[in-house]
Parts: structure tokens; C-alpha cells; sequence
């Protein structure tokens, strides 16, 4: 093993096993035969289009905070509420930590996750390595359990059929462009950003 090159290498970061990389089919995961970690996915993905879906998410992000997420109508009298108008209401309604967590969870955490991922690829598609690369890939690491768009657009689905028992509900564009921005994410859920690593080499001049 003392002549295999290191790309020619995985180690399994939960156990340390070392294994000889092999190629992967579409479809295919490799997993560590000790503590059966995911080693590696099949790059399904290139740089170009993961870079290209960045983009697009972005713009349905920004749709999907500026449109009304859902309008309630009562005896002819009819409101429309956007996220942060809802944050802001739950703010002033001494709900200070549920609308801080859903600011973090569904804004602030996501915007960052998607700066870094376009700033990264970005780089990555000329085979080099963005400035900041390693703190970045640790902080998109960390970041991976906290964007839960989906847990909101499931909510906002239930409290709106709930809500239609009482009122005359109509849901809003801003709950459309959230739904596309759910499916996006979950698609980058699926890529292995780990082979940004091998993307783009250490530049070592």
C-alpha cells in the first residue's frame, strides 16, 4: 500500500479503515465494511450543474422570502403573511426563541449554506480551490442538519388545511417557490460534496 497513491485511497472517517477506491456505477454508494459509514457516492453530478442548481436555488430563495406564503380571508377582509412577517408577529408575541430558530432554520442558515456552495463551485469549476476551502467545507458540514425547508413546507401544508376549517385559505406563491426550494435541497442532500476535495487539488506552489 506503501506505493498506492493517496487518490487512489478512502478512509472511512468514522473508523479509519483504509480501502482501495473503486469505480462506482450510477446509482452506487460504498460503504465501510466495519462500522458501514458512507464512504463515497457515484459522482452523478458535475461541477457545472451542481453550480447551475446553486443559482437557481438562489433565486427561488429570494422568490420564496419576498412573495406571501399563505393569505387568510374572514367576512371579506383578506391577509397575506410572508415569512418574516410571521417571524416578526412571533417576536412580538414573546415567542422570541421559536421565531429565532425559525429565522436561523429557514433564512439565515440556508442563505449561507448556498453562499458558500456558489462560492465554492464556483472555483471548483476551473479546478481549483476557493479561498477559504477547508473552513468552508468544514462549515457546510456542520450545516447539513440545520436548513429544514421541508419540515416547513409540511407544516405550512397542515396548518393550512387545518386553518381552512375556520377561514377562506388560499395558498401563495411564496409556498410554491418553497416547495421547488425543498426539492432542490433535497437533491443537494444527495450529493456527496466530499469529492470536491479530489475536484480540486491542494495547490501546492
Amino acid at each position: 500500500m506503501g506505493t498506492t497513491p493517496p487518490e487512489a485511497l478512502l478512509i472511512c472517517e468514522h473508523c479509519d479503515t483504509v480501502y482501495r477506491r473503486q469505480p462506482l456505477a450510477h446509482g452506487d454508494v460504498a460503504r465501510c465494511a466495519c462500522c458501514y459509514a458512507v464512504l463515497e457516492r457515484h459522482h452523478g453530478l458535475s461541477v457545472n450543474v451542481m453550480l447551475a442548481l446553486v443559482l437557481t436555488a438562489m433565486i427561488v430563495f429570494v422568490q420564496a422570502n419576498m412573495w406571501p406564503i399563505v393569505t387568510l380571508g374572514l367576512n371579506g377582509q383578506l391577509s397575506g403573511a410572508t415569512l418574516w412577517g410571521t417571524i416578526i408577529v412571533m417576536w412580538q408575541q414573546q415567542a422570541q426563541v421559536v421565531a429565532v430558530l425559525a429565522a436561523g432554520t429557514l433564512f439565515f442558515f440556508p442563505l449561507l449554506k448556498m453562499s458558500l456552495l456558489g462560492w465554492l463551485l464556483w472555483f471548483g469549476r476551473l479546478g481549483r480551490r476557493a479561498p477559504g476551502f477547508v473552513p468552508m467545507m468544514v462549515t457546510l458540514h456542520y450545516l447539513q442538519p440545520w436548513t429544514m425547508s421541508e419540515v416547513f413546507v409540511l407544516g405550512a401544508l397542515v396548518a393550512i388545511v387545518k386553518a381552512h376549517l375556520y377561514f377562506d385559505v388560499m395558498a401563495d406563491p411564496g409556498i410554491y417557490a418553497y416547495a421547488v426550494l425543498t426539492l432542490l435541497i433535497t437533491v443537494f442532500a444527495g450529493v456527496d460534496l466530499r469529492q470536491l476535495w479530489e475536484l480540486t487539488p491542494e495547490d501546492r506552489a
